[in-house]
Formats: structure tokens, sequence, C-alpha cells
């Protein structure tokens, strides 16, 4: 069987600190990396894995900033990660409000937009990583490999007991995360169903 080859990771919660319910990071200065974060995307670099971000935007639709301001934001997360060794292979995101377009997680749309760049990137051999619902939904929807990551429980969306079923995995955090997947990646493969790894309990 093909081994894992392309890891799509969620932004806000994931890479970055969450802001609360209804507020978004607008500008550079209220993104806060979060521990670890350079570490594991190094690690999937060594392991010769794509690294994909895809983002849900939907401040963008509000009003609240724009699409070059997302895009300000990710050159300067590449820039920090870079110092760090590590890099981000593509960013994609959804500026629509909701029920205005196909891209908006979990629809489809940021995968395709991925496969389009790189067309060699099959779901199949794909892992979603997200702390969302939305995320769980996107990753299952094309068949993937969910792992949620349990964030702030204070900032949490609606709905994250079901991202939790949804999940294959659970972790504490994307490096928490990653290192769970390299060690079953190196023992299994890839088939979901193999994932034993005594994983936290929900």
């Amino acid at each position: 069987m093909e081994r894992l080859k392309t890891v799509f990771l969620d932004r806000d919660g994931v890479l970055n600190r969450k802001m609360p319910e209804g507020h978004y990071v607008t500008r550079w200065e209220e993104f806060e990396l979060l521990p670890g974060v350079v570490e594991a995307i190094r690690l999937l670099n060594n392991e010769k894995m794509r690294v994909v971000v895809v983002s849900n935007q939907r401040g963008v639709s509000l009003g609240l900033y724009t699409e070059d301001d997302v895009r300000s934001i990710h050159e300067r997360l590449q820039q920090l990660i870079a110092s760090g060794g590590a890099r981000v292979d593509a960013f994609f995101f959804c500026p629509h409000n909701k029920n205005a377009c196909d891209c908006r997680k979990p629809l489809p749309g940021l995968f395709h937009q991925a496969q389009a760049q790189f067309p060699e990137i099959d779901a199949a051999t794909s892992v979603m990583f997200g702390d969302s619902k939305s995320d769980m939904e996107f990753g299952r929807g094309l068949g993937m490999v969910n792992i949620f990551v349990d964030g702030d429980p204070e900032r949490q969306k609606p709905g994250v007991e079901a991202a939790r079923e949804l999940a294959d995995i659970r972790a504490t955090s994307l490096l928490d995360g990653i290192n769970r997947l390299l060690v079953w990646k190196r023992g299994h493969g890839t088939h979901a169903s193999s994932m034993c790894l005594g994983f936290p309990a929900p």
C-alpha cells in the first residue's frame, strides 16, 4: 500500500492560538504560533511529506480584513517557520461567507484547489489535521485519515464532541499528532483501520 504523502492542516487552533468564537486573526500582530508547530512541520518535511494549509477565513467576507491581509499573514508565517528549518508547501483559504461557495470547509473546494496545483495529491494517501467538526467532515468526506487536535477548551467551536467522533486519531497538539502519526505510519502503512496506538480516550 502506498505511504502517506500529503498532510492538510487547518490554521487557527492548529498552527496558531484560536481567537475567541466570533473573533478573527486580522493581522500578524494577532497571530500567536502554538508551541511545537515548527518542530512538527519540520518532522513532516524530513519525511518528504507535502504540507498544505487549508483555512476558512470568513472574516474576509465580513469586511474585517482582506485577502491580501491573509496572504501577508501566511508570508510572515512561512518566514517564521523557515527560521526553524521548516516549510509549508502551499496555503489555500476560503474568503467566503457561509453557503456562498464550494470551498468553505467541510465542502471539498480547497482540496480541489490543492489538487490543481499538485495533481499527484490523492485523498487516499492524505491526512487532515483540524480542531473543528467542519475540518473532520472535510477529511471524512474525501476519505482522508482524520486527526483531531484538542485545542483550548474555552475557544473550541460548537460541535466538538461530534468532531472527536469523526476523528481516527485524537491529539493534544499538532506536534503530538504528528509524532503519533509517524509512529503508526512507520509500522502500518496507510490503512486507517490499523490505527491502534492507545490514543487519548474521548
